[in-house]
């Protein structure tokens, strides 16, 4: 364990900011050192600095606390500028000694999302890399590549350019489509980034809380490291964080954790594990590469405890004593009506629907009504695909269409529904698509009831996708506590009847 040091006692403080290569003299770029202490320290886990204290020696103490309990496990540290700057003056003295206190030979990320015109980013990176003396910072790419240059034109320096973001609000522009690319704003800054990397200093901070945006970035830029927030207190999933970001060599990814490491009983403990459920997760999935799908399509199993939680958060899974339609009483019912009123959980559901879309080919998605409907316009948004929709009953004036939207006869569409017990309303609505002249091969649903809907669709000679089986979703609430063995039992007796 490394000992409370000074800044003066640190062996190389005074050429903090390049990362010592062991195995070579030459000049390495930034990453290049990084793969070096990642692969020697046997750690992509990343420890947050966000300090709380109220006074400049109270957080110097805090910080100093926690890297001295983490120090062993780590792969980097990166201490978030604002928390130092509220304490004025002082607090960026605290800000230079935390940096400091860091052994020479551990990369330190800045976390302070500059960039700006002209001389202003050449302040930003003159303070960051000389004044304070990190080895990497996060930036912004909001105002265009050029004002990056002070934070590139030195290769031993790193750049994290911001992404695909952890916060709730992310959504609000990096989903935005940019016309010019017919891509995600956020996809467009990774594609961007790839041409930045002259110097092979750029990476990317691309959010753990969606993980199917980690993955599709990690399909356009397959090169570069990510720092990833979001595990943790913020809920990512680290399994599939793992399994959508990783790239072929096992890295590519600094895992960053702040909150439930800083506050847990014993810090050091907590890294520990992280760093070990990190490694073996990371051993798994390399045994089991032959099992991953290609590109940016992400394993089933990343979207079906997300979904577990989020139907029972949304109302549209209820247990007791239901009567259904057909006047069977049923000891669940599932209700995906509710889903258009709950944006967020909508948009989550759009993208598990696409993560299975991706693995088809269709030139138009046709959402089934009613319940369908609005669930297939999310994802055709989400995909960027166009939306086409069989009516219910045919249209009597006007065009007198059975299909509404554009489409032309020859084209492929891809029946979206919300679920599927028995799967005959499918077979009809997929009749009038084809009575337009439409090609129908594969129907995708989001709950399979697994009580003949698969086969029923087959006879037809359509092939069903389900992202999640009814099955699985019960396997996951019982887990969770919210369905009891016995209801369990109930709900799967009931299914085979």
């Amino acid at each position: 364990m490394t000992t409370n040091l000074k800044s003066s006692q640190i062996p190389g403080a005074e050429r903090r900011g390049q990362l010592p290569n062991p195995k070579s003299q030459t000049s390495k770029s930034f990453f290049d050192n990084l793969e070096v202490v990642a692969r020697e320290r046997g750690s992509l886990l990343c420890v947050g600095l966000d300090p709380r204290g109220s006074d400049p020696r109270s957080v110097r103490e805090e910080c100093f606390r926690l890297i001295d309990a983490t120090v062993d496990f780590v792969c980097a540290f990166k201490p978030n500028s604002a928390f130092f700057e509220a304490l004025g003056a002082e607090g960026m003295t605290v800000l230079k000694e935390v940096i400091a206190h860091v052994p020479v030979d551990i990369p330190v990320i800045l976390d302070a999302k500059r960039a700006d015109i002209a001389d202003t980013s050449e302040a930003y990176a003159h303070a960051a890399f000389d004044e304070l003396g990190v080895h990497a910072i996060t930036v912004s790419p909001y105002l265009g590549g050029e004002v990056l240059t002070p934070f590139l034109n030195r290769p031993e320096r790193g750049a994290f350019v911001l992404c695909k973001t952890s916060n709730p609000g992310a959504d609000e522009f990096q989903t935005l489509v940019v016309a010019a690319h017919d891509r995600s704003l956020f996809e467009t800054v990774a594609e961007h980034a790839q041409r930045w990397n002259t110097n092979g200093n750029v990476g990317l901070v691309v959010g753990a809380t969606d993980v199917e945006a980690l993955a599709r970035v990690r399909a356009l830029a397959p090169d570069l490291w990510f720092l990833v927030p979001g595990v943790g207190a913020q809920g990512g999933d680290l399994e599939a964080v793992l399994r959508a970001g990783l790239r072929s060599d096992g890295l590519g990814l600094l895992i960053n954790v702040s909150r439930s490491i800083a506050r847990a009983a014993d810090p050091g403990a907590e890294a520990k594990r992280m760093r070990d459920e990190i490694n073996l997760l990371k051993d798994e999935l390399g045994r089991m590469k032959d099992e991953r799908i290609p590109g940016f399509i992400l394993h089933p199993s990343s979207f079906i405890l997300p979904l577990a939680k989020d139907l029972l958060a949304s109302g549209c899974v209820r247990f007791g004593q239901f009567t259904l339609k057909s006047g069977i009483v049923s000891p669940i019912y599932i209700d995906l009506r509710r889903l258009p009123s709950q944006p967020e959980i909508l948009r989550r559901v759009a993208r598990a629907y696409a993560n299975k879309l991706r693995t088809l080919t269709f030139d138009r998605i046709a959402g089934i009504p009613y319940a369908g409907l609005p669930i297939a316009t999310a994802v055709a948004l989400e995909m960027n695909r166009p939306l086409i929709y069989p009516r219910s009953e045919k249209k009597e004036y006007g065009t007198r269409s059975t299909v509404e939207g554009g489409h032309n006869q020859g084209e492929t569409v891809v029946a979206v529904d919300d679920l599927i017990t028995d799967g005959g309303a499918k077979v009809e609505a997929i009749q009038k698509l084809e009575s337009a002249g439409l090609i129908v091969r594969d129907v995708v649903v989001l709950i399979d009831r697994e009580q003949g809907g698969a086969k029923t669709l087959a006879a037809a000679g359509y092939q069903l996708h389900a992202v999640v089986t009814l099955r699985e979703l019960l396997e996951e609430w019982r887990a969770l506590g919210e369905v009891t063995s016995e209801r369990y039992d109930e709900i799967i007796a009931f299914l085979k009847t």
